[in-house]
């Protein structure tokens, strides 16, 4: 996958000699290296069919973060809210997953026998080129990359024979429910076109977003607790220029 990132200035130079014309975007590939087909199911995920729920893969959620990350522009609080809850479920999730693997490095360590042996890795892994617009979907790609080094162990483990404890085997059993209970957050959001003075002033279409997304939490709607990484608010910068024209 191709990444475009763009290159923001914070001064503007004054060496005359310099070319007027602005930079170019900065360009790089990003790839994705998966083993296992339990994490390969999750790349796209599963349409609805048979009675069987959909499933959201790595590509639907990117997809629908798209609507959160341009919603936080121009001052979404809603979008603000639910891009938390990505991150920490992210860094959650990324957490335990991690405790699982290094309680699985610490079986395979332990000095039982001559047997020697390295994770099993696929003969003919799938590379996924990834072109993600914000940064939040590159770190679920992360964290699906985990859920599969976290596969390759326990396939290694089963193979040889390596015993479990029963909890460790039952929380790597629901380690894919895990990451796709990550995936499918942004489902839970709803683009209504509001911004924090529409949720101040209790307009129609803020309390049909607090009927259908819940009570937003106070410190949100006063930017005191937001996400780490979002995009530069559309509203707030027209108001500071139009406030910047008035005093000159």
């Amino acid at each position: 996958m191709s990444m475009s990132l763009g290159a923001e200035l914070s001064h503007q130079t004054t060496d005359s000699k310099l070319p007027e014309s602005g930079l170019g975007a900065l360009q790089g590939d990003v790839w994705l290296t998966i083993q296992t087909y339990q994490a390969q199911s999750l790349i796209r995920g599963r349409r609805a069919a048979d009675g069987k729920p959909a499933i959201i893969g790595l590509i639907g959620f990117a997809d629908r973060l798209k609507s959160l990350w341009h919603a936080i522009r121009f001052d979404d609080p809603y979008a603000d809210w639910w891009l938390l809850k990505v991150e920490e479920g992210i860094a959650d999730i990324r957490a335990q997953l991690g405790g699982l693997q290094q309680r699985m490095a610490a079986l395979m360590a332990t000095p039982s026998s001559s047997l020697e042996f390295v994770v099993a890795q696929s003969s003919r892994p799938q590379r996924v080129s990834l072109q993600f617009a914000n940064p939040y979907a590159f770190r679920a790609a992360q964290l699906l990359g985990e859920y599969d080094q976290l596969m390759c162990a326990d396939r290694t483990l089963r193979h040889l024979g390596i015993e479990m404890p029963m909890d460790l085997v039952e929380q790597v059993a629901a380690s894919g429910r895990w990451v796709r209970r990550i995936f499918a957050l942004p489902l839970g959001y709803h683009c209504l076109d509001i911004c924090r003075q529409d949720v101040r002033q209790q307009t129609p279409m803020a309390i049909r977003a607090r009927e259908r997304m819940g009570d937003l939490p106070g410190d949100i709607l006063h930017g005191e607790r937001l996400p780490a990484l979002r995009p530069v608010v559309y509203r707030q910068i027209e108001g500071s220029a139009r406030q910047g024209g008035d005093e000159a």
